[in-house]
C-alpha cells in the first residue's frame, strides 16, 4: 500500500473528479500557473487547461460569485480560498446567495459549488491566517460544512463534495498537507458528507474530534488510563447525531476537543444535543476541550500553549472519567 501526503490527496481528488466530469473546474488565486500556494493543484493546468483551472484576480468578491453563477448554469466549480479568513469578504455569495437558491428556486436551481480552504493553527502564521472559522458556516440552511482529517478522509471527503448537488465547505487543517499515511487511492472511494467514523473503539467515554484534533484525540486515547472511543466527527454540518448518540449511550461520558474557541466551537450544539436527547444514559456531566477565547498567538511557544495536546487531553479525560466531573480548563487554572 502506498503512502501519500495529504497535500497528494486534494490534489488526486480534484484531478479524478476533471476526469470523470467535464464540467468541473478550479478557480482561486494561484491555483493553476504557480500549481497553488500549497502545491495542492499542481500539474492541473497541464491536464486540464486554461479554460478549467483559472488564476483569478485578488478579489474573493468577485471570483465566489462568479462561481456562483457557473455553478447555477450547471458547472460544478472547486474554489480555493489560500487561508479561510479570506472568505470573510465574500460571505455574502456564499451564505446569502448559494445556500438560499434552491430553497427560492423552489428546487429548480442548484448550486454546485465546493469552497476548500486550508485552515488551522501549529504553523505559526499568526491570528489573522491560523483560524477555523467553521462557526462562520455551521447553523446555515442549504450549506454543508466539512473538515477532513487524513489523506484518506481528504480524498472520500472531496469527492463527495464535488458530487453533491448543494455548496460545500471543505476545511483542510494545512497543518496536515504534509502528513503521510498508507492509502490506496481508488476512485470510487467516496465518504458520505454526514456520516463520522469510529476510529477507536472504547467503553469508558467517547471523545469526539475533527481535522488536526482527531490525531491528537487519537493519541490521548492510547496514553489514557481509560478505554476511551474515538470519533472523527468529519461534517460539522449536518453532523452524524446517530453515531454520536449511540455511542454515548455505549460510553455514558461525552467529551469533545475543539480548534476553536470555547465560546463559539462546534462542541456546543454536539453537548446541547447530548444533555437533551441522552440526559439519563450520561455517567457525568459532558465535557468540552477548547481553545481559550483569545487570537490565536504568533510566538511558537504559546501557539503551543495554545492549541490542545494529547497530554493535556489525556489528562483532562482521565479526570472526568475518574471522578465523574468535568474539570477546569488550563486558562482557569492558571488564573
Amino acid at each position: 500500500m502506498a503512502k501519500i501526503w495529504v497535500r497528494q490527496a486534494v490534489l488526486k481528488a480534484l484531478d479524478d473528479a476533471m476526469k470523470d466530469d467535464p464540467a468541473v473546474i478550479v478557480m482561486g488565486e494561484d491555483v493553476a500557473a504557480a500549481g497553488g500556494p500549497f502545491k495542492v493543484t499542481e500539474g492541473l493546468l497541464a491536464a486540464h487547461g486554461p479554460q478549467r483551472v483559472i488564476d483569478t484576480p485578488i478579489s474573493e468578491m468577485g471570483f465566489l460569485g462568479a462561481a456562483v453563477g457557473a455553478a447555477v448554469c450547471g458547472l460544478k466549480p472547486v474554489v480555493e480560498m489560500m487561508f479561510i479568513e479570506f472568505i470573510g469578504v465574500a460571505l455574502d455569495q456564499l451564505t446569502t446567495q448559494a445556500a438560499t437558491m434552491r430553497y427560492l428556486s423552489r428546487g429548480r436551481l442548484t448550486v454546485p459549488l465546493v469552497v476548500r480552504a486550508s485552515a488551522g493553527a501549529g504553523q505559526g502564521f499568526g491570528c489573522q491566517h491560523s483560524q477555523m472559522l467553521d462557526h462562520w458556516f455551521r447553523g446555515t440552511p442549504g450549506l454543508k460544512l466539512a473538515v477532513t482529517s487524513n489523506a484518506r478522509t481528504t480524498y472520500g471527503i472531496l469527492r463527495s463534495a464535488i458530487e453533491d448537488p448543494d455548496p460545500v465547505v471543505a476545511l483542510e487543517p494545512r497543518i496536515l498537507y504534509s502528513e503521510r499515511e498508507e492509502f490506496d487511492v481508488d476512485p470510487g472511494y467516496r465518504i458520505p458528507l454526514g456520516q463520522a467514523e469510529i476510529v477507536k473503539p472504547g467503553t469508558d467515554a467517547t471523545l469526539i474530534a475533527c481535522g488536526a484534533m482527531v490525531r491528537v484525540a487519537q493519541e490521548a486515547a492510547a496514553n489514557s488510563r481509560a478505554n476511551i472511543e474515538v470519533i472523527d466527527l468529519l461534517t460539522l454540518w449536518p453532523w452524524d447525531r446517530t453515531t454520536v448518540a449511540e455511542s454515548v449511550a455505549r460510553t455514558g461520558r461525552l467529551i469533545t476537543v475543539e480548534e476553536s474557541p470555547a465560546s463559539s466551537g462546534w462542541g456546543a450544539d454536539v453537548v446541547s444535543s447530548v444533555a437533551v436527547e441522552q440526559f439519563g444514559k450520561l455517567k457525568a456531566a459532558p465535557h468540552r476541550i477548547t481553545l481559550p477565547d483569545a487570537p490565536v498567538p504568533y510566538s511558537g511557544t504559546l501557539e503551543a500553549r495554545y492549541l490542545p495536546n494529547a497530554s493535556y487531553v489525556a489528562e483532562q479525560v482521565d479526570a472526568l472519567v475518574s471522578t465523574n466531573q468535568p474539570p477546569m480548563p488550563w486558562w482557569r487554572k492558571a488564573a
